[in-house]
């Protein structure tokens, strides 16, 4: 994994100047996706979202987690036991003097929210994902 910084540095396959991103994210997902920021707790009604569908990335709308993969995780965030292969990418996040890892969408990356080793089977992790990065698509159950 790389540090954030290293993050900030790496090309994605879509790119956009910070007065583009403005432009198409709403200011709240802009401070998220753009800016690291977190939403609070309990406030993204993706988090009571429970039809089957993609979850993708509001900045640039690539499929990120399978709605099967959804689960009530009781943080306030939308959480994931597992994303779509090759959708994220993590770094080490050392904010707030902890260290945690930090997940970000492979095609742009946005910075999505966290990734945490307390979740449920069969892969035992917790992607705590901010709603504001991220959009819904209802699909077929």
């Amino acid at each position: 994994m790389s540090s954030k910084r290293d993050t900030l540095a790496e090309t994605f396959p879509v790119t956009r100047t910070e007065e583009e991103w403005r432009a198409i994210l709403s200011p709240e997902a802009f401070r998220v996706l753009r800016q690291h920021g977190t939403e609070r707790p309990g406030t993204s009604p993706l988090n009571a979202e429970k039809r089957p569908g993609t979850f993708a990335c509001a900045g640039c709308g690539a499929p990120l987690f399978d709605a099967a993969t959804k689960y009530e995780s009781c943080s306030g965030w939308p959480s994931f036991f597992a994303p779509i292969e090759g959708a994220v990418g993590t770094t080490i996040d050392r904010s707030f003097l902890m260290t945690r890892t930090e997940v970000h969408c492979a095609r742009c990356g946005g910075h999505l929210g966290h990734v945490f080793p307390d979740g449920p089977q069969p892969t035992g992790l917790r992607f705590c994902m901010n709603g504001a990065a991220m959009a819904f698509a209802p699909g077929e159950g």
